[in-house]
């Protein structure tokens, strides 16, 4: 099984970190939390107990980790490599800021966004295989 690379800020206490706010859409609820710069927002999602699925671990092999990002907060990422966007054609409820959560890392810019979950996700992955954060 695949692990989450490591990556700056991620597992460090002293790592710098931001406020974020999630939207559960199917359950009409925030969830306000801290997360760490240079941390994926599907990290951040698990680190937190944040029902983000991310069937495949972060290797860009599905779109469960489909998160839709606030205007000011897409328009500031680096474009979506071809895989991310072929995976983000099989997403439930893909919108124009739509990303993957696995692909869209923590920045200061994003102090106090609101990240919001569709209310279903398409698992092709493996049906019924939901993994365990590290």
């Amino acid at each position: 099984m695949r692990s989450l690379p490591k990556l700056h800020g991620s597992d460090d206490p002293n790592a710098e970190k931001i406020n974020l706010r999630w939207y559960e859409k199917k359950n009409d609820r925030y969830i306000d939390v801290k997360g760490a710069i240079g941390s994926t927002l599907l990290e951040v999602a698990h680190r937190n107990e944040i029902d983000l699925e991310g069937a495949c671990e972060g290797s860009i092999a599905c779109s469960t980790c489909h998160v839709i990002l606030e205007p000011n907060i897409f328009d500031n990422l680096e474009e979506p490599t071809e895989d991310e966007e072929d995976m983000l054609d099989s997403a439930f409820g893909l919108t124009e800021t739509s990303r993957l959560g696995c692909q869209v890392f923590v920045t200061k810019d994003m102090e106090g966004a609101t990240i919001e979950m569709p209310v279903a996700t398409r698992n092709f992955y493996v049906d019924g295989h939901v993994p365990k954060p590290h």
